[in-house]
């Protein structure tokens, strides 16, 4: 080799940390991004309390008085939140979830008192439900030996669908997973002349340990559980197929609940409807999150935009998350 030669380089011609190397330029290429649009936040209101009151699994989640929810929508929409979703606690409870159908109850008025804060500043969604209603806690009515009666709700769902539209709701939310709870809600619906009113069905919802602190924020009465209606954990097919079904059904939005145990059903939803696609990080995951960083374990903020990171890539559209307001102000910050 001659004296002028030019040493052939040496290292990695392909150098992908070249795009990592400051934050302008990761900001940049990030293929994923959360904004407070996307994300919904879930809100307790419970009735004949007179000031908000702790849940002590989640930590700086509360129960609302009627007062102190319509600050919390005020707050959420000033973060330019894609909406609220509504539920009620009623002080008293029946087998047949009456509470849920009466104008005067907590979650009807609860609507009409947001929607009057808040206008089309927000999307108000409220769950349609009957386990924070019902004595037993379940998501529908129970026959003589104690099983949920799949019809005999259906025809409960849809006064509940009239009771919240008249209430003045943008976005109805069925949680119970009865089969062709859509259908029967968007009929009553229609009828009614709601044909605005949109439906987000929690299509995908599986039975999970996870739904354990939401237990305690809405004072769950349940007895049993839910595995006879809410899906199976080893199932992912299965979501897919209800997602299909609800579609076909009338649903708008279809969500996978919960989020982080299931963002594989997340992205094979995503992949198979031609609508949105929102997942629910529940309580239980929002728990764990708290309760690692109160010890130190974990940096609590990244962890949380982390975390709403993940769901958005597995493919939502929309996430419901108890950091919804707070992970606004970080995005802003």
């Amino acid at each position: 080799m001659s004296d002028d030669a030019v040493a052939a380089p040496t290292g990695p011609l392909v150098r992908p940390r070249r795009l990592r190397r400051t934050p302008g330029l990761r900001r940049m290429v990030a293929e994923t991004h959360v904004s407070a649009a996307q994300l919904v936040l879930p809100l307790f209101v419970r009735e004949g309390i007179s000031e908000p009151v702790p849940i002590g699994s989640m930590p700086g989640v509360v129960q609302h008085t009627r007062d102190t929810l319509l600050k919390a929508v005020a707050e959420a929409a000033d973060l330019g939140l894609g909406g609220v979703m509504l539920f009620g606690i009623p002080e008293e409870k029946d087998a047949e979830g009456s509470g849920a159908l009466d104008p005067s109850g907590i979650l009807n008025l609860a609507i009409t008192d947001v929607v009057g804060e808040v206008g089309d500043a927000l999307t108000v969604m409220s769950d349609l439900c009957l386990d924070e209603f019902t004595d037993h806690g379940h998501c529908g009515v129970l026959t003589p030996d104690g099983r949920v009666d799949n019809d005999r709700t259906l025809a409960i769902y849809a006064e509940m669908a009239r009771a919240q539209a008249d209430a003045g709701v943008d976005m109805v939310g069925p949680s119970g997973m009865m089969d062709g709870q859509v259908r029967v809600i968007r009929e009553a619906l229609d009828g009614d002349g709601h044909t605005d009113v949109s439906i987000l069905a929690y299509s995908a919802k599986y039975a999970s340990a996870f739904f354990g602190p939401f237990r305690e924020a809405v004072g769950s009465s349940l007895q049993g559980d839910r595995r006879t209606y809410q899906q199976d954990a080893a199932n992912a097919v299965e979501g897919v197929r209800e997602a299909l079904l609800d579609v076909e059904e009338g649903a708008d939005i279809v969500m996978v609940k919960p989020a982080l145990g299931y963002l594989d059903v997340v992205r094979r939803v995503r992949d198979a409807v031609d609508v949105p696609v929102a997942a629910y990080n529940v309580s239980g995951e929002y728990a764990m999150l708290e309760a690692a960083a109160a010890q130190g374990w974990i940096d609590r903020e990244p962890a949380i935009l982390e975390t709403l990171t993940s769901i958005r890539r597995a493919g939502a559209d929309v996430v419901l998350t108890y950091w919804a307001a707070e992970a606004a102000r970080l995005l802003r910050g």
